[in-house]
């Protein structure tokens, strides 16, 4: 300072002003070095739990201690207080570090970079995540989701027992059916005779029909002209007496064809007694059931053979589904399959009764067909139903298969999904897997057998376990995609990144 005050002394007056202004300068740089940022003081006051700065409401990545004017839009510095306590994590979380996007929270990284979308800076933030129950052993502990009664039904998660196949070897094989009525529970009533629909008792199907209920009443000259023959061939017999065979035979002759036109025993009594031909015939059911199909109409006029009411037993179903050639081998018939019923939760053990001998029409498919016990009538005819089939060839010596919906995959490997307890609770296994078929994977390692594994429904585990972490991407989906992320991850301080004040926007 002595050589300065020496240099101005000996300075001319006309530049001494210019000196002056040069050692002010000086002077003011010397101070905004020593003075530290606002945002840096901010930034790294982590001790205190409030402060107090000004910034600009339209541009709040500006950040003073001082009041003053924007250097962007030149509008008035506001005060604001921001907390800037350290992040503790609470119980049961635990403090993740990543760098993520202030413009696009959906970008996470491990390590600081550009945001794939505008560009900009990554900042370094925190985020708390559930503190998973570490086993006593140390290791990681396993993710787990719990789904209720309402939710497993809802989303037809079905479980089987990994490795659990007459077989031995634990492969199975999993067929897509419907389930059909039983023909063999099924009857028709057709008409005998040609005439006319004059009452129909039956009229929507689905109707139950005890045995004996009137079906359909018919008018037909036929059956007039006929009951007309039997009363003349009874009343000459009565007349003549019982001697004469002649007329015996005639009347069992009239008989004969009046009950096969339909008429019952019942009927034909009534008809002996009163005798007098009745206008109509009425064809009665012969067993109960449930009306399948309804032909006619009142009014309508029907020749022979025209169908009338179908009725069919539910008392025992069938299931029909289509496989193809090569898992044909190893199933006869009479074998015991499984079988699971969409929107049921009991398992229901049928009994392989045919086994189509042909391909279907333009088609590389065969028909299987499995009879179901039906007490309840719970199974209807028309809900689909997947068949389980033991496969007794086709795997590796001691290797475990799961159908291909049960395995999920993504860059990091295959999971599956375990039923833990009968509470709901499932949990999410890494497997190795083997040798794949366009229905089937061979599971190596990761899970034991007999374990429960989900078979149906495991992206819908997948999916609520990605809800259940935030962050966590589903199987088999890039985390890299800009928006897949929905979740904003929360930072530790709301710090916007440095930018130029001069930059203009």
């Amino acid at each position: 300072m002595n050589k300065l005050h020496n240099l101005l002394l000996r300075c001319a007056p006309g530049r001494l002003l210019a000196v002056a202004l040069l050692a002010g300068l000086l002077a003011f740089g010397a101070g905004a070095c020593q003075k530290s940022a606002p945002e840096e003081a901010h930034a790294h006051d982590g001790a205190s739990t409030s402060s107090t700065y000004y910034t600009c409401p339209m541009h709040p990545q500006i950040v003073r201690d001082e009041p003053g004017k924007c250097p962007i839009c030149t509008m008035d510095l506001v005060k604001a207080t921001k907390q800037v306590a350290p992040a503790k994590p609470t119980a049961g979380t635990v403090a993740l570090t990543h760098y993520t996007c202030p413009m696009h929270p959906q970008i996470s990284r491990e390590e600081p970079g550009k945001c794939p979308i505008c560009s900009m800076d990554l900042v370094k933030a925190t985020k708390a995540a559930p503190a998973a129950a570490t086993p006593a052993g140390g290791a990681a502990a396993v993710p787990e989701v719990t789904l209720s009664a309402q939710q497993r039904q809802l989303a037809n998660i079905r479980v089987a027992a990994l490795g659990a196949g007459s077989s031995g070897s634990g492969s199975s094989t999993v067929l897509t059916g419907t389930i059909t009525a039983n023909a063999n529970q099924t009857r028709t009533v057709s008409s005998r005779v040609a005439g006319r629909i004059e009452r129909l008792f039956v009229r929507q199907t689905g109707e139950s029909i005890r045995a004996g209920a009137p079906l359909v009443s018919i008018y037909s000259e036929q059956l007039q002209a006929l009951q007309h023959e039997y009363l003349l061939s009874l009343a000459q017999l009565r007349a003549v007496g019982t001697s004469v065979n002649q007329y015996g035979r005639l009347v069992a002759s009239a008989r004969q064809k009046l009950r096969l036109l339909g008429m019952t025993e019942g009927q034909l009594r009534t008809l002996a007694a009163t005798g007098r031909p009745t206008s109509s015939l009425t064809f009665y059911s012969s067993r109960a059931g449930l009306v399948q199909a309804v032909g006619v109409t009142e009014g309508q006029y029907v020749g022979e053979g025209v169908l009338l009411v179908s009725l069919t037993n539910l008392a025992s179903v069938w299931v029909e589904a289509q496989l193809y050639p090569e898992e044909v081998a190893g199933i006869q018939t009479g074998q015991t399959v499984q079988v699971q019923v969409a929107g049921l939760p009991d398992t229901y053990a049928g009994k392989v009764v045919f086994l189509s001998p042909e391909l279907q029409a333009n088609s590389k498919v065969t028909l299987l067909r499995v009879q179901l016990a039906n007490p309840g009538g719970r199974l209807q005819p028309g809900m689909q139903a997947n068949v389980r089939l033991a496969a007794s060839r086709g795997t590796t010596a001691g290797a475990l298969t799961l159908p291909q919906d049960a395995v999920l995959r993504d860059s990091r490997g295959s999971y599956v999904w375990q039923q833990v307890d009968a509470a709901g609770r499932f949990r999410r296994l890494k497997v190795t897997t083997g040798a794949e078929t366009d229905e089937t994977v061979a599971i190596t390692g990761g899970v034991a057998a007999g374990a429960q594994v989900v078979v149906s429904g495991a992206y819908l585990l997948e999916s609520e376990y990605a809800l259940y972490q935030g962050t966590a991407p589903m199987a088999g989906m890039d985390p890299n995609m800009p928006g897949m992320d929905m979740q904003k991850a929360p930072v530790s301080a709301p710090k916007a990144p440095a930018m130029d004040p001069n930059m203009k926007m």
